[in-house]
């Protein structure tokens, strides 16, 4: 259970990134900012999805 977790935070973060990236569309000044924010963040689910691929004993 603790990997299902995991990956309902994988999700959740792929979801902010997205969100991040249209603010970066409706706020020119501060757009390069939140797309490097956003990149992080999508990485950042990316590794714990690696994780969970590669630590869980069962394929999820």
């Amino acid at each position: 259970m603790p990997f299902e977790a995991i990956l309902n935070e994988v999700e959740h973060l792929h979801s902010v990134s997205t969100r991040l990236e249209g603010l970066a569309e409706q706020h020119p000044p501060v757009s390069e900012a939140l797309m490097t924010i956003a990149g992080s963040v999508r990485n950042t689910a990316v590794v714990l999805a690696v994780l969970v691929a590669t630590k869980s004993p069962k394929p999820i």
